[in-house]
């Protein structure tokens, strides 16, 4: 166990360590880049089992039904590779 985490006190604090990755969607027309964020949780967030969550920084699907890819895993790699996935299956209509 790395000794960051031994800094939160109690699991409501939520600490956690942030990953930052970049992906770009190619497409035609322009190629958009995505900042996608993994959280590293202590401990999972309450109602939660997995430790890693990821978001990226825009959204997907715009004219239909807008949505932010995330994922979530037991693993930064789950974690990442379901945000990835919603990314590649949605379009970017920015």
């Amino acid at each position: 166990m790395s000794d960051w985490k031994f800094a939160q006190k109690n699991a409501s604090e939520e600490l956690a360590l942030l990953h930052y990755f970049s992906f770009t969607k190619q497409q035609p027309g322009a190629d958009v880049t995505f900042l996608i964020t993994v959280k590293e949780f202590v401990t999972p967030p309450r109602e939660q089992f997995a430790r890693f969550f990821a978001q990226a920084d825009k959204e997907v699907n715009q004219k239909i039904a807008p949505i932010v890819p995330t994922g979530w895993g037991t693993s930064l790699l789950d974690a990442l590779s379901d945000c990835t996935r919603m990314i590649r299956d949605f379009p970017y209509e920015g």
